[in-house]
């Protein structure tokens, strides 16, 4: 079984290190990463996605955060052996829409300042260590302020819910409970969509892959076998 896995906001798909190697060597990963100094749109990211799926073989596709509705859209129009959906601390359309009200001001955002004020406590909090902090930044130091602004445009103007509605394929969504950037809304909607998705919550912040990977791992790993 193959699991090809979409990053979040950085894109760069390393922070998917800890949750690979957690999975072990049953499974075939395929980490997907997009381009660090593009400003792209959903469907841009997607094509790009859609360049690496696999050829041959039974897999299931696992689109963390910003990459959820990539991974709902790719889904929805039934790539051939695609066998099932994980959705991590993500959305199906935005998950914060008053804050769509300032788009028009990110032009104005210092980026490269972000990741300091997200770390902690919005990004890790309790669960921050050292490791992971350095994890980040090196992920986020590979992203343009450009491409993070337009990422960041698109989750103000995505909306795939119809797109999900069409998925007949098994769902697994992955929620943490005290994530602070996915509010609990966002995963409401996507039951309320799609009511025999299996919903796990882990006591965890956002970036549950990173700080919880070998239990997220357990359920990835059980949710892909039943599916062979």
């Amino acid at each position: 079984m193959q699991i090809v896995l979409l990053p979040g906001l950085d894109g760069t798909g390393l922070l998917f290190s800890r949750l690979v190697s957690a999975l072990g060597p049953e499974f075939k990963t395929t980490v997907i990463s997009y381009p660090g100094d593009q400003a792209l749109n959903y469907a841009e990211h997607e094509s790009i996605a859609r360049l690496s799926l696999p050829r041959n073989g039974p897999y299931v596709i696992l689109g963390e955060s910003f990459s959820g509705p990539i991974a709902i859209s790719i889904t929805a129009s039934k790539p051939p052996g695609l066998v099932g959906l994980i959705l991590c601390c993500t959305f199906a359309r935005n998950p914060l829409p008053v804050h769509a009200r300032f788009k028009s001001l990110l032009g104005l955002v210092p980026f490269s300042l972000v990741p300091k004020v997200f770390q902690t406590p919005f990004i890790f909090g309790k669960y921050s260590t050292r490791s992971l902090r350095a994890e980040h930044r090196e992920a986020v130091s590979r992203v343009s302020d450009q491409a993070l602004r337009a990422r960041i445009k698109a989750i103000f103007e995505v909306d795939v819910s119809a797109k999900l509605q069409q998925i007949t394929l098994p769902i697994l969504y992955l929620q943490s409970s005290e994530d602070h950037v996915i509010p609990s809304r966002a995963a409401a909607h996507i039951r309320r969509i799609a009511p025999a998705a299996r919903m796990v919550k882990f006591e965890a912040p956002h970036l549950l892959l990173q700080v919880m990977p070998s239990a997220a791992a357990e359920i990835v790993a059980g949710f892909a076998t039943q599916l062979k």
